[in-house]
């Protein structure tokens, strides 16, 4: 997931820290795994994470018996752990920086100074996977969010980007506050994270109903109305852009990158993106190299339990929410808690049920004409894991004001006239 961009007028908060701003002979099956992995590679920290975990326990599956050293004979070689899903619900927090430190594409004085050491936490993203692995849910927090528990405490003041600033510790806190969910594990991903990411997997093609144009963005977008591959720089900006997406606020924005993430888990579900070894590895390796996890996630043991918590969870079960928000009434420019659609949120997360989407897609998107066709010939826009399960209990649904889109769903990107 990309951070978000652009230069925003907000509100003056410092922070507790000082922050400036080969072709395999036959199928390998944790390689058939990570196909059925679109969510994982969608909240794109799951992608990193697990996707590298997938890795190196696929390199260690793949090695050849061992030749035996007669001089060693009696020694004894312990057999390697068996690996299953992790138990019960699986809660992990995204927080995507908008640091220019040690980001290739922002070098110059003027862009370090405008963010660098930790940054803000421009996309706040909680994945939430039922504790019967049937069903997940993505909650995108909007980063103009006042009046939020920040670190567990209310500050009015205090914009919810902020929280990165004082510390991951202190974004994870903030949302397990907001979700009324445990938290155990997180990271934070940078620029570079979604451009190498994006370059490994050939691009993502989108849908524009509009034309997508935006010079706040680096590099600036000019996108003509239609199917769209983007990939490297141009991925990166359509994820950051506020003014070419929607209303030009925040919550388009947000809209704008639930269009691009589903199409992502589309692509990547289908058959042939991720056969390739070497496309596996590549992906690993752009996301890692420009994230930092939670100890909690370092042992590929736990990041490939994760992942196979969600091999059996088709993309109609994967469901891209906003937090429920309503106009700061104190500033325009901010959002405030939505207090009964928020309310009915958590509940539901917590009630691990499927949720069901009543209410409009979000600000920048609008349904699919057509079907939306995947860059590879064997794709299709409403592909599911190889093997499904059906949820035993009845889908909640949720308020009407509660906007997003399931994976599954063809739509476009759109700019308000």
């Amino acid at each position: 997931m990309a951070p978000s961009g652009g230069r925003h007028n907000q509100r003056t908060v410092r922070a507790q820290a000082p922050v400036r701003h080969g072709r395999q002979s036959s199928p390998n099956p944790v390689v058939t795994l990570v196909k059925a992995l679109g969510m994982v590679l969608v909240v794109t920290l799951v992608s990193g994470a697990t996707v590298a975990g997938l890795a190196a326990y696929t390199t260690l599956t793949n090695i050849k018996p061992g030749i035996h050293l007669e001089h060693a004979a009696g020694s004894t070689v312990a057999p390697p752990p068996s690996v299953g899903a992790a138990e019960g619900a699986v809660n992990l927090l995204l927080a995507g920086s908008d640091t220019r430190t040690g980001q290739s594409s922002f070098q110059d004085k003027a862009d370090l100074a405008s963010s660098s050491g930790l940054g803000n936490n421009d996309v706040t993203m909680l994945l939430h996977v039922s504790a019967d692995h049937t069903n997940a849910t993505v909650v995108s927090f909007p980063r103009d969010l006042v009046s939020v528990p920040i670190c567990g405490n209310a500050i009015s003041s205090a914009m919810l980007n902020t929280t990165l600033a004082r510390g991951l510790s202190c974004t994870v806190q903030t949302i397990e506050k907001m979700s009324g969910l445990t938290i155990p594990y997180a990271g934070v991903i940078k620029f570079d994270g979604v451009i190498g990411m994006s370059n490994a997997v050939g691009g993502v093609s989108v849908c524009l109903a509009t034309p997508v144009k935006d010079d706040n963005t680096y590099p600036p977008l000019d996108l003509a109305a239609g199917q769209q591959n983007l990939v490297g720089g141009n991925a990166l900006s359509f994820l950051r852009s506020r003014h070419g997406v929607g209303d030009g606020s925040d919550l388009g924005r947000i809209s704008n990158q639930q269009v691009f993430l589903s199409a992502l888990a589309r692509k990547i579900t289908s058959d042939g993106t991720l056969n390739n070894p070497i496309t596996l590895f590549t992906l690993a390796n752009a996301a890692l190299s420009n994230m930092q996890l939670s100890d909690t996630l370092t042992n590929p043991t736990s990041l490939v339990s994760i992942a196979l918590t969600l091999k059996k969870i088709p993309l109609d079960r994967i469901v891209f929410v906003q937090y429920p928000v309503t106009p700061d009434p104190s500033d325009p420019n901010r959002v405030i808690p939505q207090p009964s659609s928020a309310e009915a949120l958590v509940s539901a997360l917590k009630s691990d049920r499927p949720l069901s989407l009543t209410g409009k897609l979000g600000r920048a998107a609008t349904a699919a004409a057509t079907p939306t066709a995947s860059p590879t010939p064997s794709a299709s826009p409403t592909i599911a894991p190889e093997a499904t399960t059906t949820p035993t209990a009845t889908s909640v649904p949720l308020p009407g004001d509660i906007s997003g889109q399931n994976a599954s769903q063809s739509t476009c990107t759109a700019k308000n006239k």
